[in-house]
C-alpha cells in the first residue's frame, strides 16, 4: 500500500478523449516551466493531461529544501498508485519527463496494468546516467511490449543519437528525434532551431500517439 498521497493536477476533462498522465523529472515540480507547457500544449491537441507529484518533491514545495529522489521502489509504487486511482474509461497512456517516464517503462515492464493502460510516452529518456555511457539502462526497453513513444533530442546528455541508434530496443518504442537538441528538448543556439518550434513538435508527436494507439 502506497502511504504517501502525491499532489494531483487535472488540467482538462474532454470527454471520450485520451487520458495521459503525466510525471515530472527528477529536478523540477509538476508545475515547471517545461512540465506546465506540454500540458497546455498536449491538451490543446484534444489530450485529457493529469500532472502528479512523487512524494520527495511535494515535501521540497512545503520545506523549500532540496531533497534527492526518492529510491526506485518508491517511486514506481507511486506510479502504481496513480494509475489504480484512475477512473476513466478511456485510454490512459503513462509517462512523463525523464525520470517520471524512465519509472513509466519501468513498472509496465514489471506490473499488470489495467487494460485502458494503452502506452507510454517519455520526453527526454534517461539512457543512461551522466558519464556513465558504459552503463545504458536499456536491459527491460528490450522486452517491453507497451507500445511506447520516446521523444528525444539528438544532442542530449542522458541518451544522444549517435549511441542510442545502436540499442536493440523491443519494436513496440519508436524514438522520435529533435535536431541538435539536449535533454531539455531545447536545441543549441547555433543550430538555427528554435525551442518553440521543437517543443510544438513534440507536443503534436505526443498527441498523436495518444489519439492512434
Amino acid at each position: 500500500m502506497f502511504s504517501e498521497l502525491p499532489l494531483c493536477w487535472t488540467y482538462t476533462h474532454q470527454e471520450n478523449a485520451p487520458c495521459f498522465v503525466f510525471a515530472h523529472g527528477a529536478g523540477a515540480p509538476m508545475d515547471s516551466p517545461f512540465m506546465s507547457y506540454f500540458t497546455e500544449a498536449i491538451a490543446g491537441l484534444g489530450v485529457n493531461v493529469m500532472r502528479f507529484e512523487f512524494p520527495y518533491m511535494d515535501q521540497r514545495r512545503h520545506s523549500g529544501k532540496k531533497r534527492p529522489p526518492d529510491r526506485q521502489p518508491k517511486l514506481i509504487a507511486c506510479w502504481e498508485y496513480m494509475v489504480q486511482q484512475l477512473q476513466t474509461q478511456q485510454k490512459v497512456i503513462i509517462g512523463g519527463k525523464s525520470m517520471g517516464g524512465r519509472m513509466a517503462t519501468l513498472l509496465a515492464a514489471s506490473q499488470t496494468l489495467p487494460a485502458n493502460v494503452q502506452g507510454i510516452v517519455c520526453l527526454g529518456y534517461p539512457f543512461y546516467a551522466a558519464g556513465k555511457r558504459d552503463k545504458p539502462r536499456i536491459e527491460h526497453l528490450q522486452t517491453l511490449k507497451l507500445p511506447t513513444c520516446i521523444v528525444q533530442g539528438t544532442r542530449d546528455s542522458l541518451g544522444n543519437k549517435h549511441y542510442v541508434q545502436d540499442y536493440s530496443l523491443s519494436a513496440a518504442i519508436q524514438i522520435h528525434w529533435l535536431a541538435e537538441a539536449g535533454h531539455d528538448l531545447v536545441p543549441s543556439k547555433r543550430s538555427g532551431f528554435l525551442k518553440e518550434e521543437h517543443w510544438l513538435q513534440a507536443a503534436k508527436w505526443v498527441a498523436h500517439f495518444c489519439h492512434e494507439i
